[in-house]
């Protein structure tokens, strides 16, 4: 791993970025690979939530600060626009009455465990192949986040990330640098 110094990595076009008052990116460090960098990187998210009161009207304001780890990587093939979580049964149920989910009838195991929103139907179908789909299914963890923009991969935990959760970070994108 070497420190990359300022890069933009333009992470204010990531939805699971974007709700924050503010975020900065602490530091950002590039993970050798044959011939391909990813990156891990370090965020501070400042959140300010306001709620009212229903018995007296007024506002209350909460600010919480939340550091964040997040694994980056560039991929070969274009998928559009992405969104993969793991499934709830809340979207198991809504996708009986609103069918938005992109499933893979032959892999039926990742359809099962993972939540999969697109922009792209076709985009994203010639990209999550059965390389990529086994990457991101060795993944199996339920709080993990990842989004792709075109050929920017990002992941990263909706919640505190240990120094364990963090290398598993940092081996996904390594293998998504390798085979995808």
């Amino acid at each position: 791993a070497e420190h990359t110094g300022h890069i933009d990595f333009h992470l204010e076009e990531f939805e699971m970025l974007r709700n924050c008052h503010d975020m900065r990116l602490r530091d950002a460090f590039a993970i050798k690979t044959r011939g391909e960098n990813c990156y891990m990187l370090f965020i501070d998210k400042h959140y300010i939530e306001k709620h009212l009161s229903p018995h007296s009207g007024a506002t209350n304001t909460n600010q919480e600060y939340n550091y964040q780890v997040w694994g980056l990587a560039y991929v070969k093939k274009d998928f559009g626009r992405v969104l993969i979580r793991p499934e709830t049964l809340a979207d198991k149920l809504i996708e009986l009455v609103h069918p938005v989910e992109l499933d893979f009838e032959d892999d039926k195991a990742f359809s099962d465990t993972f939540y999969v929103l697109v922009n792209d139907r076709w985009k994203a179908e010639m990209a999550m192949d059965r390389n990529f789909r086994n990457v991101v299914m060795d993944m199996r963890h339920e709080d993990i986040v990842i989004e792709i923009i075109d050929h920017t991969l990002i992941i990263g935990y909706r919640k505190e990330v240990s120094p364990d959760t963090a290398l598993q970070l940092a081996d996904f994108v390594v293998r998504v640098c390798g085979n995808c």
